[in-house]
């Protein structure tokens, strides 16, 4: 049997296309999966607040637990809210106890290597926190002092290049003992969310403390596993319709105090 080399070259074409597009389909079944199951496992934070924190029903709130509920909604399954910490909820992510990260995630290039990210869905800012009398005009005014930091955060890698080496940091695993510590002066400074800051020290009044330095100002993000195109878009989706009808704008309102700006996409 002979077959012309038009032939050929249209059956090769067909077969360069056909081929790809079906390996992809078969190996990113990420958002089907989540529609068969009937349900989304989204990692909250529960310490957090007022990203996630627990409200006086016992049940987890705030702008994180929000949106999860929304992705949730949007999807159409049942939300299953996996409560999370900074240390864990990427290898949670990465060994499949939960579907996606919605618990304050911040994103840098190590993480850019490990998880993808959807577009951003909150502001966020870090900053120094210090006693009202302890005068700080640049990061270079921290030294000899001593500071609480949360294990393997941005702050966290942002003080290794910003803060001078004298400054003594204390790392914790959690930001419930990174806050603690510098509530009970076991450090003279703490690095955290401003928003975080904030919830604490409205809780303690008594605590005469203030804002003193910026480390970055990093959005909210939510985090998938590498490849899982499809539940990205989706989530992608979501969010910029959220963005759009001003549902986002509101949960930024009502947890944080303050409008999302200009978040980047």
């Amino acid at each position: 049997m002979k077959f012309s080399r038009r032939a050929f070259a249209a059956g090769a074409a067909a077969l360069a296309i056909t081929l790809p597009l079906g390996a992809s389909a078969q190996q990113d079944g990420s958002l089907k999966a989540v529609q068969d199951k009937g349900s989304i496992a989204l990692g909250i934070p529960t310490d957090y607040p007022p990203y996630g924190y627990m409200g006086p029903d016992f049940k987890p709130t705030g702008v994180d637990v929000a949106v999860a509920q929304l992705i949730a909604d949007k999807l159409g399954v049942k939300a299953e809210l996996v409560p999370v910490s900074t240390p864990n909820r990427i290898p949670y992510l990465q060994s499949r106890k939960i579907d996606a990260i919605v618990s304050a995630l911040g994103k840098n290039e190590e993480r850019q290597k490990v998880i993808d990210f959807t577009v951003s869905y909150a502001p966020f800012f870090q900053a120094v926190f210090g006693p009202k009398n302890l005068e700080v005009k640049s990061f270079a005014d921290l030294a000899d002092k001593t500071l609480a930091v949360t294990r393997g955060t941005i702050q966290d890698d942002a003080l290794v290049s910003l803060a001078p080496k004298s400054l003594k940091i204390q790392r914790f695993e959690d930001d419930n003992a990174t806050m603690a510590a510098f509530m009970t002066q076991q450090t003279q400074f703490v690095a955290v969310g401003a928003a975080v800051a904030a919830a604490a020290l409205q809780k303690n009044p008594k605590v005469q403390a203030e804002y003193k330095l910026l480390i970055k100002d990093s959005p909210n993000y939510v985090g998938v596993r590498k490849g899982e195109t499809a539940l990205l878009n989706k989530i992608n989706e979501i969010l910029r319709a959220a963005k759009k009808d001003g549902t986002l704008e509101s949960y930024s309102q009502k947890w944080l105090g303050r409008g999302m700006g200009n978040l980047p996409d």
